[in-house]
């Protein structure tokens, strides 16, 4: 099993995060944080790394679903969005799949929620 939905486009980088967060937001998804990873290794570390973006996407009906059906689900929110140059010069967009990453947790409400955002964020993805 996979733990992630992916595609690659053949954009410009910062066109890839305008579109992935349309994409997300017409799937009821906002963006809580979003770390520029290329730019902290830098600025932490002095090395350089290609452009990688981390969005930490959240549908917050979705959100407060999982978090009555489990109150430490917190732990695994938002879900995470990333989107990083291509070796083949096009731009990988990937989103965690949430059913994956709930199954750690045996909670069959808090499967559903995470199959339901898991279709949600594969849609937002192959739109994107």
């Amino acid at each position: 099993m996979t733990y992630y939905y992916s595609k690659t486009i053949h954009s410009g980088f910062e066109e890839a995060i305008s579109r992935v967060t349309q994409a997300l937001k017409e799937e009821g998804f906002g963006i809580l944080m979003e770390i520029d990873v290329k730019g902290t290794l830098k600025k932490k570390l002095d090395v350089d790394f290609r452009n990688y973006r981390i969005l930490g996407a959240c549908n917050p009906p979705f959100a407060y679903k999982a978090l009555q059906a489990e109150d430490k689900v917190g732990m695994m929110l938002p879900c995470n969005v990333i989107i990083q140059e291509a070796a083949n010069g096009g731009v990988e967009i990937a989103a965690i799949d949430p059913l994956a990453s709930m199954k750690a947790i045996d909670n069959p409400e808090l499967q559903k929620i995470a199959e339901t955002i898991g279709h949600k964020l594969k849609k937002a993805i192959e739109n994107t």
